[in-house]
């Protein structure tokens, strides 16, 4: 095999806290996540069905058509079209997912296809498990992603999106709207919708992303000869909508579907072909047989 082509393999021990000099934004960052977990506490003492009911719809919502269908299938990858108002509406689901707003997420996940797995990567499991779950993102100082990707970034692979009104607003104004959407949930169920419809669901959820980021870069099965450490593991597909499916995503990021086998569970593709069967989803893209035949055999 040419050495080129060898599998990348995890060489560096995990990220530690001590060595990294913390700036006021990566306090603020710490400090809100931690407080999200430190709420979650409570969860077992506010624990009704009107608040389960309430959490599980925000997580569909919030993380099927946000995370899944808009911030990555659509807006990363543009794996489909759909009408503006409808891609704004998905996206706005997307904020308030608590994963940050549009710009900011499909930047990211930009860079990390560009450079997966190097020290470019703003998430490579090469600097440790930990690293690349959640330290990634509360270090925005010293040896982050900043530091990687220059400290005066700017969204220069998120162009598109940066040229719309829209999400430059949501990009000045991004607190304000997971903040509204909690003063909400405590107005209309007190402390219960609070802790499970805000608190609950976004941690859950997020640790979900994080080990597509994590796990499914070190554990798995690797189908798809992609150069890279991405693998599929199905457990995963079941907490965040079918991303599980990451070496098939690797191979063929323009796909608007993740779960290439018909058994592989992918609810995000599930609604993106029933929009596609009603007219509203256009330029539905999918891996072809010659790629499919060229990875499978490299």
């Amino acid at each position: 095999m040419d050495a080129s082509k060898e599998p990348k393999s995890i060489v560096k021990p995990p990220m530690s806290f001590g060595k990294k000099k913390w700036t006021k934004i990566d306090k603020k960052v710490a400090f809100t996540f931690f407080f999200l977990h430190f709420l979650c506490l409570f969860a077992p003492f506010q624990i009704n069905w009107s608040a389960l009911s309430i959490s599980f719809t925000l997580y569909i919502i919030t993380g099927l058509f946000g995370i899944t269908i808009s911030y990555h299938r659509n807006l990363s990858h543009k794996s489909f079209k759909i009408p503006k108002w409808l891609e704004y509406l998905f996206a706005y689901c997307a904020v308030h997912a608590f994963q940050g707003d549009p710009i900011n997420w499909v930047s990211t996940h930009r860079y990390h296809h560009q450079f997966v797995d190097t020290e470019k990567d703003p998430h490579s499991p090469i600097k440790g498990f930990w690293s690349s779950h959640i330290i990634w993102l509360l270090y925005t100082g010293d040896g982050s992603l900043s530091e990687m990707l220059g400290t005066n970034r700017k969204w220069d692979n998120a162009c598109d999106l940066e040229n719309q009104t829209f999400y430059r607003f949501i990009h000045k104004t991004y607190f304000l709207h997971p903040i509204a959407l909690a003063l909400i949930l405590y107005g209309i169920g007190g402390f219960p919708y609070f802790i499970w419809g805000m608190c609950v669901r976004s941690v859950i959820f997020l640790h979900g992303t994080f080990m597509v980021n994590s796990v499914c870069h070190i554990w798995g099965k690797q189908p798809w000869k992609t150069n890279d450490l991405s693998r599929n593991n199905w457990w995963i597909s079941l907490l965040v909508f079918g991303e599980g499916w990451h070496n098939n995503h690797h191979a063929f990021e323009y796909s608007a579907r993740l779960g290439i086998e018909w058994w592989q569970y992918d609810p995000g593709w599930y609604v993106i072909r029933f929009l596609e069967a009603i007219g509203v989803a256009t330029h539905v893209k999918l891996p072809s047989q010659t790629h499919m035949q060229k990875l499978a055999e490299d």
